[in-house]
């Protein structure tokens, strides 16, 4: 089944979305910056945690019954580390603190590592100095600034092409020392877009390149070797196992900056028609702060969920604000608010406070927990911003 892309706007200017929109218009031409051709894609671009985790740590995770791990996105503190680093003590405290089946696996970032442009000279201070300690590892899929080389104004000037820095650290030929730091491995992941396998939950990680699209818009012929791949990897996925979707464009958003991307959502729910299978929940990046939304697909409850406060915001005003509900004293929008799309509740959100997420996986259910930390110190919440959980197997939300 071939991908239909909507028309692109011939509009002169962004049309403001309506209050409750969650999906923004499309622009009239998108950028986008094919991976080079010096990467040459290997036939298999699945990945068996098994390899960097070791028999042990897979045995234990078994023996659990469930698979724990942490996800956010928007790290990249080029403007300065101390957010960064302070959620990255917190991420270190929760493997190092908790009870051998509650310790995270892994870090699977949601995309932007580093800002602005993926430079490899940026990985030393925005990516190996903040996770230094962090003692568990780092997965990741791409975000529009790890492969962008379009230089913006103000911009230095590019040196590499697109994502030679994400290639060089996390889909490299084998996991060995990274010259970036004596602490860290660099990772062997097979491509920008891949799956990782994994005790109970399989995740496939979207490249949404750099303003969302799967594959190139612009072409008459349009390259879809993404889109199918995808639709490969719904139609195959282990039925057993819940399946997540990652990527950095959010398909979803009341954000006043970007909202919700039109051709993501659109390639998704076209991969999941041709495949036959939707995932059982999404999470994404690229919007800087927290929202979870839940749609539901034929009966089936699906969490849609924003992650990107993971420290390249240093300040709750360099957050991205959300719609004002003229309905409400304080201009929040309440939780469980309906969008403008039937199928589309947002549950809530957070826009003052940085945070990551905490997912487990079982063989039934998905739990999710938001920890939020502060801007400039003072005390964390013991408990979690936001939790939910979701039968995987019946795509029910339980405890809402």
């Amino acid at each position: 089944m071939r991908y239909q892309p909507r028309p692109q706007s011939n509009t002169f200017s962004k049309a403001r979305r309506a209050f409750g929109d969650p999906v923004s218009s499309l622009k009239p031409k998108s950028t986008f910056v094919p991976i080079p051709l010096v990467h040459q894609m290997p036939a298999d671009l699945t990945y068996d945690a098994a390899a960097v985790l070791g028999n042990d740590k897979i045995n234990a995770i078994n023996s659990a019954g469930k698979i724990v791990f942490q996800m956010v996105g928007d790290t990249g503190g080029i403007n300065g580390t101390d957010v960064q680093d302070e959620l990255a003590v917190q991420m270190e405290q929760q493997v190092t603190s908790a009870n051998a089946p509650d310790q995270p696996a892994f870090f699977y970032h949601l995309g932007d590592v580093i800002y602005y442009n993926g430079q490899s000279q940026n990985y030393k201070p925005q990516f190996y100095e903040p996770y230094q300690y962090y003692p568990a590892p780092i997965f990741a899929i791409p975000g529009n600034h790890d492969g962008d080389n379009v230089v913006q104004a103000g911009d230095p000037p590019d040196t590499e092409p697109s994502l030679t820095g994400f290639f060089d650290n996390f889909c490299a030929a084998q996991r060995v020392p990274s010259p970036n730091s004596p602490y860290r491995y660099v990772m062997d992941q097979p491509w920008p877009y891949w799956t990782l396998k994994a005790p109970f939950v399989t995740i496939i990680g979207l490249y949404s390149n750099v303003e969302g699209n799967l594959d190139d818009p612009g072409s008459p012929e349009t390259d879809q070797t993404q889109y199918n791949w995808l639709i490969e990897q719904l139609r195959t996925a282990d039925a057993s196992k819940g399946l997540l979707l990652a990527v950095h464009h959010p398909p979803f958003s009341l954000d006043t900056a970007h909202g919700g991307y039109q051709d993501i959502l659109d390639a998704i729910d076209q991969a999941t028609k041709a495949a036959g299978r939707v995932p059982d929940a999404v999470f994404t990046g690229h919007v800087h702060n927290y929202q979870r939304f839940t749609r539901t697909v034929n009966g089936k409850q699906i969490p849609y969920v924003i992650a990107g406060a993971g420290g390249y915001a240093r300040t709750q005003s360099s957050m991205h604000q959300m719609q004002t509900d003229p309905k409400t004293a304080d201009g929040r929008m309440p939780d469980n608010f309906q969008t403008t799309h039937p199928d589309v509740v947002m549950a809530t959100y957070n826009a003052e406070n940085p945070g990551f997420l905490n997912i487990t996986v079982d063989g039934t259910y998905l739990t999710g927990a938001y920890y939020i930390n502060t801007f400039g110190g003072g005390t964390l919440p013991s408990n979690p911003f936001d939790t939910f959980k979701l039968n995987w197997k019946t795509g029910k939300l339980e405890g809402i």
